[in-house]
């Protein structure tokens, strides 16, 4: 047959694919401090004297958890720390690792300490661990096989179990503060080699960028990328300005969640704001809450419970006020349902507060626990039958006791001495003096 002038389509070689280029790593991995003194922020664990340089001084490097937010350092802390003792590294994420990844890391860490080297298991978002994955870790970090170092943005003494907890001692790492983003951005923007080579940006769109990361240098620096991008595109001579900044950054988006560590610190500072008469600091930890995505009736409901537990009898009228607002938010729903959360928040934060009948009400469940369930003083009970009335029962007595024999003379209520409870704590004072009943 003779040869064809039409292509092989089955050639006995297959040509080399193309070498596609590499993708360039993101701004915020290529920024990543090389060593300890280039990292910015973290004051308190950092510099000399300070705990992490006594660990690099003393060369040791014990099992510790670095609990902090998005973007504060603790991956990369974790690195420099283990390269500065010299250490190898063993990196993984709890995110994907499971027991059998977990146990492979250790064994390899078990034959590099029979070569006599150290090894450090990063074990980022170590939250996410279950309980019987920390399990597997615990006695090869209590021998010494591993140290561990685990990085977490979620409280460590809910998330890690407690034998695990106690073998390692725990760093808390900040949000980074404005100024300490901006240091990072300018050196991003200055760094011809990992950074942007020289990109001119305007010192206002420098501040704009910090302060739209909420302490997050990993976002900040992705910020900046997405912009020196937009701003390559236009083909302008103009420094990179806030305008092309605040279009990139978008909405901002605020730290906080529904059921963890940010969530419980957020609502703590609501109540305690409202607790101390502080209508400002209230108004922004619920808009803050709101800002976020928080249910506005989880708000609602701590309103109604507030106006109870913390303001009382002080006040009636705030129990009105909360009740009502929860039932506006489940009518209206949002938007506009902040407007009454806000009503009911400056409500509660200005009112008078008594917490003597929540205080009451505790001292009396106390006082249930220690006696247990004493007989009913018979004037107070039922007497449907003339057999029952001819046994005492709901007979009138003089006096006021009501309290079964064994806590007589027991007072859980004690009003206090502001709005109406001043009149009740008058008006208690006289009908419990011996001898008067009304």
């Amino acid at each position: 047959m003779p040869p064809s002038d039409s292509p092989d389509l089955f050639p006995e070689t297959v040509p080399t694919p193309r070498q596609l280029p590499a993708v360039a790593a993101p701004l915020a991995d290529r920024m990543r401090p090389q060593t300890l003194a280039e990292v910015v922020g973290q004051g308190e664990l950092l510099g000399p004297g300070r705990a992490f340089q006594s660990l690099v001084d003393s060369g040791d490097l014990p099992s510790m958890i670095l609990w902090g937010p998005p973007g504060s350092g603790k991956t990369t802390l974790a690195r420099l720390l283990t390269q500065a003792s010299g250490a190898r590294l063993e990196a993984l994420s709890a995110v994907v690792a499971g027991v059998k990844e977990i146990r492979a890391a250790v064994e390899r860490g078990r034959e590099a300490g029979v070569a006599g080297i150290r090894s450090v298991l990063l074990l980022d978002e170590i939250h996410r661990l279950n309980r019987a994955q920390q399990d597997v870790l615990l006695p090869h970090v209590e021998a010494g096989t591993v140290t561990l170092v685990g990085a977490t943005t979620e409280n460590p003494s809910f998330e890690v179990n407690a034998p695990l907890l106690s073998r390692c001692r725990v760093f808390t790492l900040k949000p980074l503060d404005a100024d300490a983003i901006e240091t990072l951005l300018r050196r991003a923007a200055a760094d011809a080699e990992r950074g942007l080579g020289g990109l001119a940006v305007q010192d206002d769109a420098f501040k704009a960028l910090a302060e739209a990361a909420d302490g997050d240098a990993r976002r900040a620096l992705g910020t900046l990328e997405s912009a020196a991008a937009v701003h390559a595109a236009r083909a302008t001579a103009e420094p990179l300005d806030v305008e092309t900044v605040r279009e990139v950054a978008g909405t901002r988006v605020f730290v906080h969640d529904r059921d963890r560590d940010e969530h419980y610190a957020v609502v703590s500072a609501l109540i305690k704001s409202l607790r101390s008469g502080d209508p400002d600091a209230a108004l922004y930890y619920l808009a803050r809450m709101l800002g976020a995505g928080e249910d506005p009736l989880f708000v609602a409901r701590r309103l109604v419970i507030f106006a109870s537990e913390d303001v009382g009898n002080a006040d009636a009228t705030a129990l009105s006020v909360a009740t009502a607002a929860h039932l506006a938010v489940e009518r209206i729903g949002m938007p506009e349902g902040r407007i009454p959360l806000a009503q009911a928040t400056t409500y509660l934060a200005c009112c008078e507060k008594s917490r003597a009948a929540y205080e009451g009400f505790a001292r009396a469940e106390a006082a249930l626990q220690a006696t247990g369930s004493p007989p009913v003083p018979m004037h107070l009970r039922n007497a449907p039958t003339q057999l029952m009335r001819d046994l005492g029962y709901g007979r009138p007595q003089d006096g006021d006791e009501n309290l079964p024999d064994a806590l007589r003379g027991e007072r859980f209520y004690e009003p206090g001495g502001h709005g109406p409870e001043a009149d009740f704590k008058e008006r208690l004072r006289h009908r419990r003096e011996p001898g008067n009943s009304r």
